[in-house]
């Protein structure tokens, strides 16, 4: 027999479940409000015909899938993918070594680094990006500074290029990239580089086979950040790549804002949901223990 004012571990064990369930309440509730309830909705707006005059008409089609076979859509994705594939490698190649020279400096230096990479997020990305209109311009500061030097003739057309979306996409989405890399960095144990480099190892090797595999987790977050929002990106495209650069989210925003076809609207933003999360859930599975 138990003490009166002794509770057996089995209603113990009940309470804290209780306890759990009525945290998560208000998340999952919200959870199913504005993300679980709307992606129904469009995928089920996916399947419908489009009306006469916009809107929806509740009759179920395939054509709106069957129209993404087209090679007109087929070339929106590829470049998307191209796009996204291009600014995720440039920003993992700039922001590994910037994250890993973040995390060797003193500590009093380290938050003011962070800092430095954070500040952009202090102000909107729309004005971020219009800024790069004034760098890339025909008259912009790049132009300005290489016509100064006598380096060219006539203005480089930058501006409304694919070099200009890559540009844009890089420096909006730069510190997604940098963030998972300094996390990592920051907990991994320098002491195994000495171990390599005791053991005859130069800093190439120490650094590819033991650095590198250590820090794949920081890797692979970055990518995702970066890849995933890159290849959704229609403001970027929009902005900086003018009619020239066509993206899968400026084809969506079209779709639902310019040419009011919500279903092959919705049609487009499951595909390009698929795109981008059957492969991570593949990965997700084939690693288990990684997350």
């Amino acid at each position: 027999m138990l003490p009166q004012n002794q509770s057996s571990p089995k209603s113990v064990e009940t309470r804290k479940q209780t306890t759990l369930l009525i945290l998560l309440l208000p998340t999952t509730i919200w959870l199913l409000i504005f993300f679980v309830l709307p992606i129904i909705f469009v995928l089920v707006c996916s399947f419908l015909q489009r009306g006469t005059y916009g809107g929806i008409n509740w009759i179920f089609t395939l054509d709106n899938y069957q129209r993404l076979i087209s090679p007109l859509y087929g070339g929106v994705f590829w470049q998307s993918l191209q796009l996204a594939a291009l600014t995720t490698i440039v920003c993992l190649i700039i922001a590994y070594p910037l994250a890993f020279f973040i995390v060797t400096r003193p500590e009093r230096w380290r938050n003011i680094l962070l800092g430095l990479v954070v500040i952009p997020f202090w102000t909107n990305f729309l004005v971020r990006t219009y800024a790069w209109i004034i760098i890339l311009g025909n008259e912009g500061v790049i132009n300005s500074i290489l016509d100064s030097l006598k380096l060219i003739d006539e203005p480089i057309d930058l501006l409304f290029t694919p070099f200009a979306v890559i540009i844009g996409l890089i420096y909006g989405y730069l510190p997604f990239m940098v963030l998972p890399l300094y996390a990592t960095l920051e907990r991994f144990d320098f002491s195994l580089v000495e171990a390599a480099q005791d053991l005859g190892s130069n800093h190439f090797w120490s650094f590819w086979r033991v650095i590198f595999p250590l820090t794949q987790r920081g890797i692979i977050a970055g990518s995702i950040l970066v890849f995933i929002p890159a290849f959704g990106a229609f403001i970027t495209p929009d902005i900086l790549g003018g009619a020239k650069t066509l993206m899968v989210g400026n084809l969506i925003q079209n779709q639902f804002l310019q040419a009011r076809n919500w279903p092959f609207g919705s049609a487009l933003s499951m595909i390009l949901m698929g795109v981008i999360l059957i492969p991570i859930l593949i990965y997700l599975q084939s690693h288990p223990n990684d997350y």
